[in-house]
């Protein structure tokens, strides 16, 4: 994990007036909105992007998006609508139909061109699609800030937590859990706990309890040294900005551990009131498929540790696996819960070749180690997007490539940051150091967001609207002034 991856006179007038009208509706032309685009039907009009070439790569300066459309027979073309991310860049009524886009308005990686034709009764035809590669060192999307030196200092940090009232509680592998309060790192940690830190092992997840404000719990993932060298869940009390070691509930002790590396670690709640918590498969991969471990696998429990009764192995498993909520993960460091419908994606690292982000499912396995990357094997949940180690643009990554995922946040369907990015997912790679987004709402297409100059280690959508990325040696902050 840590070792060194968008006219004929009044006649003509009228019927893009309505094909207008049509787009104007489905989000298209300046952007402002994303509603719901209807699926073509009956006898439409078909597009073709004729330039850039689907894969094209080192795309500068001004992009001319260019469609060659065939109406249906009987039928006219009143207008072709384009898109870049899933965002409206214009639409041309008339061949040859084009419009041109600055890509210096986009970070620099891949991004989505899209272009429908739209015939005189406002009945679009399918999507036409470019994946494409904007060159060039941007760092963030234009119109966005980026403060790399939001909080610093921080000592191999590796996830973090943010309470309503804007407090950021950030994990260091050492055992110290900081404080930060306005981008100031306080000086006195909430708790320092006495860990095994040895290469993945140490302080690696933190969450806080969903009636935090009211009963300050905060729980903790750590490598603990009692008896064994094991991993451990535990729920300490926050009171003002520290929490006593004595004020420790121990949640789950999970089982001894063999190799220092795979150990997961992410903890969050999901809108079921329930503890979820990614646990590696301790670097052997059968622990992913073994009915009677815990290892490889993301569980669900009840806040005091005790067993859910609608867990989906309940009644076919024993003792402690029965905590298990879905198998088949070989290093599940991070994972995000979408506040308002319960979507769980969880990143899982991979070994030598993919990076996945799946959708969680109560009683899914995703296949490791038999699978890794996309799939279509039989009883393996493939995941919704995965990217390779070595650059392959043709492949189903397209121009994302890295090293080890972890990071992932979903940012809010009315936050600031507006279209493509309201609603969907943002992810990072370690080695990479990239921001990349899944646009969920077109298909899972990625895009890329921006860059940091550190690794990153985990993503947060804050209360204040901007974007966290949690490196090992600070905090990176993405706004839109």
């Amino acid at each position: 994990m840590f070792k060194p991856v968008l006219d004929r006179a009044t006649r003509r007038l009228g019927l893009l007036g309505a094909a207008l009208a049509f787009v104007a509706s489905c989000g298209g032309g300046d952007g402002s909105s994303r509603g719901p685009l209807p699926s073509p039907g009956g006898n439409v009009a078909t597009l073709t992007i004729t330039s850039p070439a689907d894969r094209a790569s080192g795309i500068t300066g001004n992009l001319v998006i260019d469609a060659s459309a065939t109406p249906a027979s009987g039928g006219t073309v009143a207008a072709v609508e384009f898109q870049v991310d899933g965002v409206g860049v214009g639409s041309s009524s008339a061949a040859p139909f084009s419009v041109s886009v600055d890509t210096n308005a986009y970070a620099s990686g891949q991004h989505v061109v899209r272009a429908r034709a739209i015939d005189a009764g406002g009945n679009p035809s399918d999507w036409a699609v470019a994946t494409v590669q904007f060159a060039g060192t941007r760092t963030q999307p234009g119109g966005f800030a980026r403060d790399q030196n939001h909080i610093t200092a921080l000592n191999n940090a590796t996830a973090f937590a943010q309470a309503n009232d804007g407090r950021l509680f950030i994990a260091e592998q050492s055992g110290s859990l900081r404080l930060a309060i306005n981008g100031v790192l306080q000086s006195t940690p909430v708790l320092t706990l006495t860990v095994d830190d040895q290469n993945e092992r140490g302080l690696l997840g933190v969450a806080l309890d969903p009636s935090f404000d009211s009963n300050g719990f905060v729980y903790l993932y750590y490598t603990s040294t009692s008896g064994t060298v094991h991993n451990r869940v535990s729920r300490f009390t926050v009171s003002g900005n520290v929490a006593a070691p004595a004020s420790e509930a121990i949640i789950m002790e999970l089982p001894t551990l063999g190799a220092t590396n795979h150990n997961g670690g992410a903890l969050h709640f999901g809108v079921d009131g329930k503890l979820y918590v990614g646990v590696g498969d301790n670097a052997v991969g059968a622990n992913a498929q073994s009915d009677s471990t815990v290892l490889g696998k993301l569980l669900r429990l009840n806040a005091d540790g005790s067993l859910p009764a609608d867990n989906p192995f309940v009644g076919t498993r024993s003792g402690q696996a029965r905590y298990v909520w879905a198998d088949g993960l070989r290093n599940p460091f991070t994972f995000a819960v979408q506040a308002t419908t319960g979507r769980i994606h969880i990143n899982d690292v991979g070994e030598g070749s993919w990076e996945e982000i799946n959708l969680g499912a109560a009683g899914a396995n995703y296949g490791w180690p038999g699978s890794e990357g996309p799939t279509t094997a039989a009883g393996v949940t493939a995941p919704v997007f995965a990217y390779e180690h070595a650059a392959n643009p043709s492949g189903a990554g397209g121009f994302f490539n890295g090293t080890a995922i972890t990071g992932g946040t979903f940012y809010p369907s009315a936050g600031a940051f507006g279209a493509p990015w309201s609603g969907g997912y943002f992810f990072a790679d370690l080695g990479s150091r990239f921001v990349g987004f899944l646009d969920i709402a077109a298909g899972n297409a990625a895009y890329s967001f921006g860059s940091v100059t550190a690794n990153p280690v985990d993503l947060l959508a804050a209360t204040d609207g901007s974007l966290l990325v949690l490196t090992r040696s600070g905090v990176v902050r993405f706004s839109k002034p």
